[in-house]
């Protein structure tokens, strides 16, 4: 299986996975032609060579309007009592970071301090911004839909930009107690923001791996600041993006991981762990700007992994003298201690008496226990057991917020193929609150 592995043991920036990925392309610079030639307005991009730690990699700057934006550009003061924070950035980010941390800005840039003088984040970080002029327009979601569909890039590409900046959103939502209508991403830094995300998903497309695995994301540890005070890493939107990731800190005092580096892990990684036993034939490195003890980048691997398989084990009896509602009620109790499929199929037994053969599938680990319980809940007096091995595609539960409430989306993928499936009853749980049927529903949720 094509593999994807991405190393995140210095955290993740936008800037710093477009790095990595363009590594892994055989002709990079024929990608950056590519990107120049999208027209996200006033955006250049440069790729240049970057060196951390004695390893060679390489480093992406995007200029706006012919400059690469930097801290100074961020002092944002938010007139008009602008959410401050709205920014996309997430992060509130006025952060200056002290350290020169990665000054997350939304863009990731570079972001993680990672040197990231994020370009930008535009201010947000810090953001205090003084646009000169003392102009602050502010982009909604709806303006970032608009300036995405209007690129030359595919239709795949475009959905997974919106996607992710949907996830950033959502975040800020929840981390400042704002609707998601109401939360602007701050100019400075929109459109270097926007060549970020678009880049990652185009180089995704492009290098389209069947299954992508991550590692545990390092985020530093510390404080930020920024415009509504001191904040702990990782930051508010930072943190609420990686729920159910595996995440850690450690001694390096900084913020390792932007909002932009979160989302994009999140939306694409089909796994978070250890890396796969895999033959890798391309390796690339996404150089930060700033300088730690660590090198500072993402590492890319790509490489031919083994489908995913496991053993189980498979526990099977017949019973003929249990009415349906004991089996249901002794089914539902095997689940609960664990069991991961439980079923039923209709016999015939001895002397023609019609009966149900009851399989159970569980990890070894827990054999002992399933027994028990097949035991005390069913009136079996034997059980047959049967080493088995499966194939399964590798499976993510991904939550996601909306107007009726949280939704959680089942994504599997391995084997040349990738679904998603929404979680049975939350849907039921919205049609029968709008009393509307389950289609119907889905239509609401993918508006």
């Amino acid at each position: 299986m094509k593999t994807l592995y991405l190393d995140c043991s210095m955290g993740a920036a936008g800037d710093m996975l477009v790095a990595a990925l363009i590594e892994l392309l055989p002709e990079p610079d024929k990608f950056i032609d590519k990107i120049n030639s999208l027209s996200i307005p006033g955006v250049v991009v440069e790729k240049e060579s970057s060196v951390k730690c004695g390893i060679t990699g390489t480093h992406i700057a995007v200029r706006v309007n012919g400059a690469e934006e930097d801290e100074n550009m961020h002092e944002h003061h938010h007139e008009h009592g602008e959410h401050e924070h709205e920014h996309h950035h997430e992060h509130e980010h006025e952060h200056h970071h002290e350290h020169g941390e990665h000054e997350h800005h939304h863009h990731d840039h570079g972001e993680h301090e990672h040197e990231h003088e994020h370009h930008h984040d535009h201010g947000e970080h810090e953001h205090e911004h003084h646009h000169e002029h003392g102009h602050h327009h502010h982009a909604s979601m709806y303006d970032i839909e608009h300036i995405v569909n209007s690129l030359n890039a595919s239709d795949k590409v475009k959905n997974d930009v919106i996607a992710v900046y949907r996830l950033i959103a959502e975040a800020e939502s929840h981390a400042h107690g704002r609707p998601v209508t109401e939360i602007h991403f701050h100019e400075v830094g929109t459109m270097d923001a926007v060549a970020d995300v678009t880049m990652v998903c185009m180089l995704m497309e492009e290098l389209a791996p069947e299954r992508i695995v991550a590692s545990p994301v390092h985020v530093g540890s510390g404080q930020v600041k920024c415009a509504h005070g001191i904040l702990p890493v990782p930051a508010p939107a930072t943190a609420y993006i990686l729920k159910d990731v595996p995440i850690y800190g450690g001694k390096i005092n900084g913020e390792l991981c932007t909002p932009t580096g979160a989302a994009l892990l999140k939306y694409f990684a089909d796994s978070f762990g250890e890396m796969p036993v895999m033959k890798t034939h391309a390796i690339g490195y996404g150089m930060g700007k700033k300088d730690f003890e660590a090198a500072n980048c993402v590492r890319a691997m790509m490489g031919e992994a083994e489908d995913k398989t496991d053993t189980v084990l498979e526990l099977s009896y017949n019973v003929d003298d249990m009415t349906a509602e004991e089996i249901s009620f002794a089914t539902e109790r095997l689940f609960d201690g664990g069991a991961l499929e439980v079923y039923t199929i209709p016999i015939g037994m001895k002397k023609s008496r019609p009966g149900t053969l009851i399989r159970v599938m569980c990890k070894e680990e827990i054999k002992e226990k399933m027994i028990e319980l097949i035991f005390k809940y069913t009136t079996t007096i034997g059980v047959r057991e049967t080493e088995t091995k499966r194939y399964v595609l590798e499976r993510r539960i991904y939550s996601m917020e909306t107007p009726y409430g949280e939704v959680r989306k089942k994504i599997s993928s391995g084997y040349g193929v990738k679904r998603c499936k929404y979680e049975y009853e939350d849907l039921a749980r919205i049609a029968r609150e709008k009393n509307i049927c389950i289609e119907e529903v889905k239509k609401l949720i993918e508006k």
